[in-house]
């Protein structure tokens, strides 16, 4: 029978440990690969005192004090630190404290490195969603009234600037979704089943997020198609792109990849995807970029892309849960059909049959989320008040190359993906030798740090590496260098702990986490 220790404050666990008791978890880390893999340093860059560097990577140049009394990341700085100095009081969540003392004080100042997951929200996109609420709540596209009226520009006016950010030839090829997961499965279940037959070829990767997975596989499934997909290279971190040209045929119909791993962390070279999926795949081969994890951190210009079409979603750059958009050519978006029927999508409606409305109408049946869609429309008028996109895609350059080497640096890690340089994005997911990631992230968070634990909505990938679960550290431009030191001391004092006082016998207790 297994036994199971209740959770105290780390920092009575902490003197326990220094009083020499020892205690027991019989939560192992389920590190189990198929007997044909082994578990080299092949899949991750593995940390340890003799390959642990002494100075950061010159891949990401960084500003450093000549003093050699200090260690060097204490002299070092980030070029343009100002900027998150400049917003963090837009973020006040980002100045509490959480956890529990002994009387039940929250004492630990949040770290939130979980960005990849969720952002935080500024003000200005709270005030803007309860301005709405409170002057202007009213449908939109339906009434002649001001309060309509009023809604609906404010609705419209989104649309424009999401266009204007993302340099959308019209504002009609931008379409309103709950998220990347409902832009993703529409696409699959409008412009798939129209055009996907028998014998049809579509082409994923081994890195994709569930949601750019799971429909494809439903869409194969029901039409007889073919699915294959990019697989991991080892020697690298990254995807072996040497396999495509292999995978492409005259009858592939569709490639639908990551921009950004929201594991792995690469930035995937659309350039040359797109320039091989054009070159040997179908005449009307349509390529489709998940990009959730780029959009919020660099330029994204779709035109400039050669894509047909991107998904993102809202919440993860800084605006509300429940709203992301699909962009699409707007003539191939006229010619799919509807995803959903009812309200707002239609042209005209008779007893017999009914026509539809041209897009992005045609798409949008019912009444939306219209205070959730003003809300991301100031998110994006936000992210340019700020300092641009080329802004924040260069500070996080910097997040992402000081992160990473820190991380380097700590004994009996494994980090994931591939080695800082121009294609690596700020996030870092990692594994620990002797500890489970649910209990890092449950004992990080008893310090104030929120990571995230699980597969990340990437079971495959995990597979391919040889891990179920990894912990995983994602950065904003709201993230500091202060911030970064703070967790790596913790993380180190964390693992010297769990390390030495756990007891890995017995058998996974089968936590698994969404995500």
């Amino acid at each position: 029978m297994n036994e199971v220790i209740t959770i105290f404050l780390f920092s009575h666990l902490l003197s326990q440990l220094r009083q020499g008791e020892a205690f027991v978890i019989r939560r192992p880390l389920p590190v189990s690969a198929p007997s044909s893999i082994a578990l080299p340093t092949l899949r991750g860059f593995k940390c340890s005192p003799s390959s642990s560097p002494s100075s950061p990577s010159s891949l990401f140049p960084l500003q450093m004090s000549t003093e050699t009394s200090q260690q060097w990341w204490q002299s070092v700085e980030l070029k343009d630190a100002d900027l998150a100095k400049s917003v963090r009081k837009d973020f006040p969540i980002l100045s509490q404290t959480v956890s529990q003392s002994s009387d039940g004080e929250a004492n630990k100042p949040l770290i939130y490195f979980d960005s990849a997951a969720t952002s935080q929200k500024p003000i200005q996109v709270i005030d803007e969603i309860s301005s709405y609420y409170n002057t202007i709540n009213s449908n939109v596209h339906r009434g002649a009234h001001t309060l309509s009226q009023k809604a609906t520009a404010k609705y419209e006016s989104a649309r424009d600037s999401i266009a204007k950010f993302v340099n959308a030839k019209s504002r009609n090829e931008i379409v309103f979704t709950s998220g990347a997961t409902e832009a993703l499965n529409l696409i699959a279940s409008t412009y798939g089943r129209q055009n996907i037959q028998k014998g049809d070829e579509i082409i994923i990767t081994e890195f994709e997020h569930h949601s750019n997975i799971v429909p494809w596989q439903m869409l194969a499934e029901e039409k007889g198609a073919v699915l294959k997909y990019v697989p991991l290279d080892p020697e690298t971190g990254c995807l072996d792109w040497k396999c495509l040209p292999q995978l492409l045929s005259e009858r592939t119909k569709i490639v639908s990849v990551q921009h950004v791993s929201n594991v792995m962390a690469n930035i995937n070279p659309v350039d040359e995807v797109v320039a091989l999926t054009r070159s040997l795949g179908a005449p009307d081969v349509k390529i489709i970029l998940d990009a959730c994890q780029s959009v919020p951190h660099m330029p994204v210009d779709v035109q400039k892309l050669g894509v047909d079409f991107i998904a993102a979603s809202g919440h993860k750059m800084v605006g509300p849960t429940g709203i992301g958009f699909l962009w699409g050519r707007e003539e191939i978006l006229n010619e799919m059909p509807p995803y959903k029927g009812g309200g707002e999508m239609i042209d005209e409606v008779y007893m017999d049959h009914s026509t539809y409305a041209k897009a992005p109408a045609r798409f949008e049946a019912g009444t939306p989320a219209i205070a959730q869609a003003i809300g991301l429309g100031k998110a994006v008028e936000y992210l340019e008040e700020i300092g641009g996109m080329e802004r924040i895609y260069k500070y996080e350059k910097e997040l992402a190359s000081y992160l990473y080497e820190r991380m380097s640096e700590v004994e009996g890690i494994t980090l994931l993906g591939p080695k800082p340089d121009e294609n690596r994005a700020a996030i870092v997911a990692f594994v620990c030798d002797n500890v489970h990631p649910s209990d890092l992230s449950t004992f990080l968070d008893m310090e104030g740090v929120a990571i995230r634990a699980g597969h990340h909505c990437c079971q495959p990938l995990h597979r391919a590496l040889g891990y179920s679960h990894s912990a995983r550290a994602s950065l904003y431009f709201y993230n500091t260098k202060e911030e970064i030191d703070a967790f790596i001391d913790i993380l180190k004092e964390t693992l010297a702990f769990l390390g030495g006082n756990l007891s890995m016998d017995g058998e996974d207790d089968g936590f698994v986490p969404f995500i």
